[in-house]
């Protein structure tokens, strides 16, 4: 897709796809990253109602500029209140008073499970990632979770080498069968689809194309055969409010640690 050529990029259409997911009353866990960037425009256009809580306690934040980490001041200059982060796991999180965890990663394969911990052999990784922070807990108890992240044959992968944050495990039933209460990953927004799980063998399928992609397109990006919905849908492209706010979001942000 020639995105540029459309009136924006891949990546401001993942965003707002991602972005329009949300429902004005979610309380939300936010990952930082493409997930806040989503979140933060839902509540600045169509959800100004949304709960943003992020990982290091701060719950309500409203930030002006999108944070560098967890632990950007934004969040807690903006935040209703701010908790410690075991009553924020135990009673929000544990508790199932997240109605979403909003996630990215470095690798998912079909059943939308998630590795942020290493590229390669986990003795002798070639790449060593971040690590899962609460990212494996959230992905167990929000009650649904929706993962933004840029397709691509190396992000998308037939098999995880580790797999940090459980989505449906091998299919079918496996997170119930594991004891786990919650839905998981319900949707996928890229830069080039949207994916939901099929609701039997849980294997991610493509439901919707961004405007100019091809099946073929995303096909190459992908590990995997993908499976595609047989109402296969083309997203809407964004609309002029949303790229306005987007553009001015990472505007902002880009000033504001910029020093400027």
């Amino acid at each position: 897709m020639n995105a540029p050529s459309l009136g924006f990029t891949a990546t401001e259409m993942m965003t707002i796809a991602a972005a329009r997911v949300l429902r004005n009353d979610d309380v939300c866990f936010v990952g930082i990253g493409a997930p806040s960037a989503a979140c933060n425009l839902a509540r600045l256009t169509h959800a100004p109602g949304i709960t943003l809580i992020y990982e290091s306690g701060t719950i309500g934040t409203e930030p002006d500029v999108l944070p560098l980490s967890i632990g950007d001041g934004e969040l807690c200059d903006t935040a209703l209140t701010t908790v410690a982060v075991p009553e924020m796991f135990r009673y929000w999180l544990q508790g199932g008073r997240i109605t979403v965890g909003f996630l990215g990663g470095a690798q998912i394969d079909r059943f939308a499970n998630l590795n942020t911990t290493v590229v390669g052999p986990y003795d002798a990784p070639k790449v060593r990632l971040p690590g899962g922070g609460g990212a494996p807990e959230i992905a167990a108890h929000s009650r649904e979770i929706f993962i933004t992240m840029a397709m691509g044959s190396r992000a998308f992968v037939e098999k995880l080498p580790f797999i940090t944050s459980m989505g449906h495990g091998t299919g079918g039933d496996h997170r119930a069968r594991l004891g786990l209460k919650t839905l998981g990953p319900t949707r996928v927004m890229t830069d080039r689809c949207i994916l939901e799980p099929d609701p039997d063998s849980k294997e991610l399928t493509v439901v919707s194309l961004h405007p100019g992609e091809t099946r073929e397109g995303v096909e190459a990006q992908c590990g995997w055969p993908l499976k595609f919905a047989a109402d296969l849908k083309e997203t809407p492209a964004p609309t002029a409010e949303e790229l306005e706010v987007l553009r001015a979001l990472h505007e902002r942000t880009r000033r504001a640690h910029a020093g400027g």
